[in-house]
């Protein structure tokens, strides 16, 4: 079948004028699931986020209350100390949920630099002698009172924000090692120091996997992110064995029972009291284990306190309920209205997590004990409170996807600048637009942008060009058929 020069001009024009698409829009547009049925189900899954840290925040609150007894006497005088400020983090919390629910994502992508710089001064703050503040031989806190913070906490967002603009900037770079890699491997590593001097191993892993994870989901090259992933790897090895106590909770993973009265010892009473809940567990405040056995039962081993009192059906429950956390943020990533939203969420969700994971994993035995607390679920300020900043981001973007699946989302979103035309050749077609901009400066200003024509499927007729001048050094004719 032959087509005439006419009819194939008018398809290749429509071709031209169709608009591009934002990332989170393909899957929509590509999908035979009405919008209207998206938007219900994106709704459906933001309800469902909400939902479930609502309840492993009330479940949180009654096991400190179960666990911390005894610690509570012993550091404040009080049985209800720690379950009193639990319930004063969570409202905290629950603030700064809602107001980063609250904050567009472009607000996070700005402050980018902002929370990097405070959050390494912090890191440095919190070494300094008369500023810091110790327990159990780490230096982890900032505060007096009640009110103590930890900047390992903050480090985990503030890293994932910053993660996250680079590479949203970045990943399509040709050169992904000097333009993703070396920036995140210098920045990254050097807040990765900084934890490990306070020490806090388990904090410096998990602020390292989070960022692998968020190359991995941008799209770099597998030949560079297996490299990175060797590396990360081999610092961790050297940090793990480094320090005397981390080889000697190294050896006691290994076989736990063999030291259990010295370096094993935590680790084999958290899977004494996680095996003697059995199936249905002794009832709540049923173990014996808070009762002086089992040291940190509200802070890092509340999970064997959860499988002494509720038994294997409540342990599961909440393993179920990690994942469902897990697989909801990964749905939330999947609909992000932008790549920058996308790799936040992936961010925010593989942190929370990742670090569920490493806990549990700890306090069973399948991997070394870290000291990193359960979300939402263990004893402490800090990390419940940026853990809730992490789920209004992931509110936030939840309901993005949903208002574009919906179509009520502004068809544009404010671009963050960029300083330099090297990093405006991170995305195809920029780079082309910056060169051409750059030289109209360097020509001598830069002329007025020409007003383009509605996208109407017609294409205007192309201007008449004015004919090359005769002689280099005088201009072309104003006509072609008038003398000047």
């Amino acid at each position: 079948m032959s087509s005439s020069p006419a009819a194939l001009r008018l398809v290749r024009s429509s071709r031209r004028l169709v608009p591009a698409r934002r990332p989170g829009a393909a899957a929509a547009a590509l999908s035979p699931v009405p919008s209207t049925e998206l938007a219900r189900r994106a709704r459906r899954d933001v309800a469902a986020l909400r939902d479930l840290v609502a309840a492993l925040c009330a479940f949180g609150v009654a096991m400190v209350l179960t666990a911390s007894p005894i610690a509570s006497i012993s550091d404040y005088g009080s049985v209800f100390s720690m379950f009193e400020r639990q319930l004063m983090w969570l409202a905290i919390g629950g603030v700064v949920a809602a107001i980063s629910a609250k904050l567009p994502t472009t607000t996070w992508q700005r402050r980018a630099g902002l929370l990097v710089a405070v959050s390494f001064g912090l890191l440095v703050a919190v070494l300094a002698p008369k500023i810091g503040s110790s327990a159990g031989g780490s230096s982890r806190w900032i505060g007096a009172g009640p009110l103590t913070i930890q900047p390992s906490e903050l480090a985990k967002l503030a890293f994932v924000v910053f993660a996250a603009d680079l590479l949203a900037r970045r990943a399509d770079a040709e050169d992904q090692l000097r333009a993703v890699l070396r920036p995140l491997a210098i920045v990254v590593g050097s807040a990765v120091l900084l934890i490990l001097k306070q020490p806090d191993l388990g904090t410096a892993l998990l602020v390292t996997c989070t960022v692998l994870a968020m190359c991995w989901a941008a799209g770099l090259r597998r030949r560079l992110l297996a490299g990175a992933v060797a590396v990360a790897l081999l610092g961790g090895a050297v940090g793990a064995l480094a320090a005397p106590y981390r080889r000697a909770r190294l050896l006691s993973f290994v076989n736990p029972f063999a030291h259990a009265s010295t370096s094993g010892y935590q680790l084999v009473q958290g899977l004494l009291a996680l095996g003697s809940g059995h199936i249905a567990g002794a009832g709540v405040s049923g173990s014996g284990a808070p009762w002086g056995l089992l040291p940190n039962a509200q802070t890092d081993f509340i999970f064997p306190i959860v499988g002494s009192d509720l038994g294997l059906v409540g342990a599961s429950a909440l393993i179920a309920a990690f994942a469902a956390f897990c697989w909801l943020g990964l749905r939330i990533a999947g609909r992000a209205p932008d790549r920058f939203s996308m790799l936040l969420a992936t961010g925010v969700t593989c942190w929370i997590a990742g670090q569920a994971l490493i806990n549990i994993g700890g306090v069973i035995g399948v991997m070394p004990e870290t000291g990193i607390p359960l979300p939402f679920v263990s004893f402490g300020g800090s990390s419940l409170v940026v853990a809730l900043c992490g789920v209004g981001v992931l509110w936030r973007i939840g309901r993005d996807g949903a208002l574009q699946a919906a179509g009520e989302l502004p068809a544009t979103r404010p671009a963050r600048r960029r300083s330099s035309a090297a990093v405006s050749s991170s995305r195809p077609g920029v780079a082309r637009r910056g060169t051409a901009a750059a030289g109209q400066g360097l020509s001598g200003g830069s002329a007025p942008r020409r007003r383009q024509p509605p996208a109407t499927g017609v294409r205007r007729p192309p201007a008449p060009r004015r004919p090359a001048p005769a002689h280099p050094g005088r201009p072309a004719p104003a006509h072609p058929g008038r003398r000047a």
